[in-house]
């Protein structure tokens, strides 16, 4: 399975979007700054998760969500 995942900063009004096949772990290495950007907003959770057989269609969700139209829709699952 594979996920395209929302995160929230704990600390400031932030967001970050991915994908991954493990949403523990992933998560586990944004809140020890194993990501660039998402190290300087830690501590993050988790706001809004999809699951997907492939990791095509969650790549292609993370790229939707990443978009103008994307970034409309999240606003009803995360309250930006």
């Amino acid at each position: 399975m594979f996920y395209t995942y929302i995160l929230k900063s704990k600390i400031q009004l932030k967001y970050y979007t991915g994908h991954t096949d493990n949403l523990e772990r992933r998560l586990s290495e944004h809140n020890r700054g194993k990501n660039n950007y998402s190290s300087k907003f830690m501590p993050w959770q988790i706001v809004y998760k999809e699951k997907f057989e492939t990791e095509i269609e969650s790549i292609k969700r993370e790229k939707y969500f990443k978009s103008a139209a994307g970034r409309r829709c999240l606003k009803k699952y995360v309250n930006k």
